[in-house]
């Protein structure tokens, strides 16, 4: 989907979840809500491309979910409080699904976080950046 047109389009790194990032990723969340249920994540674990194949998902969003691919997912229209559900059935703690898009340990990337955040500098709209950051 080109959200090209769009004010926020031009934030490095970053991804709304507007109306319709919402239609695309409709089915790839409503799978994701399906793992709150016990017998589900059973049946994903147990054979996980049969379990998304139950779903009418893009093959790029399949292939993300198997890959845990979540700066893909969203993308393709995963928000993160339903993608949290993958790593959740995976073991893994929020920490540690979105760490894995800032190419940080789980450990940095608290670290990171309890020092503030991420710095904003290649993080503003292009317009808005230093022109050092724009080069």
């Amino acid at each position: 989907m080109n959200n090209n047109n769009k004010p926020y389009s031009n934030i490095p790194g970053t991804t709304v979840f507007d109306g319709d990032m919402a239609r695309m990723g409709f089915h790839l969340n409503q799978f994701c809500m399906s793992l709150m249920q016990a017998s589900n994540r059973t049946a994903f674990k147990h054979d996980e491309r049969a379990y998304l194949d139950q779903w009418p998902l893009t093959e790029e969003q399949k292939n993300a979910v198997l890959a845990r691919d979540f700066t893909t997912l969203i993308s393709l229209g995963g928000n993160i409080y339903y993608l949290v559900k993958i790593s959740s059935t995976d073991g893994l703690s929020v920490a540690a699904a979105v760490s894995s898009m800032t190419h940080l340990s789980p450990e940095d990337y608290l670290e990171m976080m309890r020092n503030g955040g991420r710095s904003p500098e290649g993080n503003r709209y292009v317009e808005q950046a230093p022109s050092e950051e724009k080069e």
